[in-house]
């Protein structure tokens, strides 16, 4: 178990204090929400606590949302007030802003630490379907399912030529605690009974889930054993980076896998994704292809589409050609452009798309085409930025 807190400790989330700590030499809160069952356990059992407490804290924390230690009415209060003295806080993070689109997505600027990072929230999901406006339960509106569209890193170091994100670069990793966070804030602010409501995940958001591997993955399994959430509701999205696919792989338990694929070659994506000078196409597919999958399980390659880029009938055929070699079970999601400021490239026409999947569904392929969500709030897929422009909600 010590080692076990010594890796939290590497990778970012508080260790226990010593044995004689006191409040007054510590001089930030530590977080108790990124712990999962079994460190809770340990955090109370080196207070004296009895190990089943690990899992009351749990259920407090993942299952029932507080916010605040003196909120968690399954401790004694002498137990809340000593695991304060001791320097830990719930710390989960929290919605500090919100953008509502003519949709009914939400943007949201979540607080993690001194800065913020990007969760947006679709109702109807990120594929599309009727919302209404109309206040239900908790005066949010009415819906059937949900999408909420999770960050992994602070801005993004893959520097993807057609997304705002890549302009911020890479600021830091967020933590397990911080991931998972994000997912607990939007379920807590739309009173979501997950025994009752359907939400989906996608870690989609700001960052390369791959590139923070390991705090990623910790997330998951928070989500999945404390929270709740079935790994099935759940798919990732990477770049395609190798050496995190291959890890993902051996993994038992874990999302649905997403491919940004965004091109029909090596040249045109090598031009728009610097990361394919790394892992060319042949080189991803390769790695995805030792995967395991599990009976029905496919993999997503999503294809963004640029105005005269990757648009054209030239560039479906050659998506044909290289999904079929491929010789995976895959499915194709094509996305149009979503523009942002300083970007030089051109949404295509609904023409084009149209015409682009006709032709990958002649084929045989099955493919979709995803709604843009949010796009006059900068909520859509490569416009998260941690801007300030949009229809402000208030919290």
């Amino acid at each position: 178990m010590a080692e076990f807190f010594k890796q939290i400790d590497q990778s970012g989330l508080p260790v226990l204090p010593s044995g004689n700590a006191s409040a007054s030499a510590i001089p930030a809160r530590r977080q108790l929400f990124g712990l999962d069952r079994a460190a809770l356990s340990h955090v109370l059992t080196e207070m004296g606590q009895r190990a089943y407490r690990g899992k009351q804290l749990a259920e407090a924390l993942y299952k029932q949302r507080v916010a605040h230690l003196d909120q968690v009415t399954t401790l004694p209060k002498e137990m809340r007030d000593e695991l304060f003295t001791a320097g830990w806080d719930v710390g989960r993070p929290k919605i500090v802003e919100s953008y509502r689109s003519v949709d009914g997505t939400e943007r949201y600027l979540v607080q993690t630490g001194g800065q913020t990072v990007e969760t947006v929230w679709m109702p109807e999901g990120d594929d599309g379907g009727e919302f209404s406006d109309e206040p239900g339960e908790g005066g949010k509106g009415n819906w059937k399912r949900a999408t909420i569209c999770v960050s992994s890193q602070i801005g993004c170091a893959v520097n993807c030529q057609f997304c705002l994100t890549a302009k911020l670069g890479l600021l830091r990793n967020l933590t397990p605690g911080e991931i998972a966070g994000q997912v607990v804030a939007v379920l807590d602010r739309h009173r979501v009974e997950l025994n009752k409501n359907r939400v989906n995940l996608v870690f989609m958001g700001m960052g390369e889930p791959f590139l923070n591997y390991d705090n990623f993955m910790a997330a998951v399994r928070i989500l999945i054993d404390e929270v709740g959430i079935a790994a099935s509701r759940m798919t990732v999205s990477t770049s395609g980076i190798v050496p995190g696919i291959l890890r993902y792989a051996k993994e038992e338990v874990r999302p649905k896998l997403a491919i940004s694929l965004n091109a029909p070659n090596d040249e045109v994506r090598e031009a728009i994704m610097p990361v394919n000078r790394k892992w060319d196409i042949a080189a991803v597919l390769d790695a995805v292809r030792q995967i395991p999958f599990r009976p029905r399980e496919k993999v997503t390659f999503e294809y963004v589409m640029l105005g005269g880029v990757t648009d054209q009938p030239e560039h479906a055929e050659q998506v044909i050609r290289l999904v079929r070699s491929a010789n995976l079970p895959a499915m194709v999601n094509l996305i149009a452009w979503n523009p942002g400021p300083g970007i030089a490239y051109n949404s295509p026409s609904s023409e084009s798309v149209a015409a682009f999947q006709k032709l990958l569904l002649a084929a045989g392929i099955q493919t979709y085409v995803r709604r843009p969500r949010g796009r006059d709030i900068y909520a859509a897929c490569g416009q998260l930025k941690r801007t300030t422009e949009g229809a402000a909600l208030a919290l």
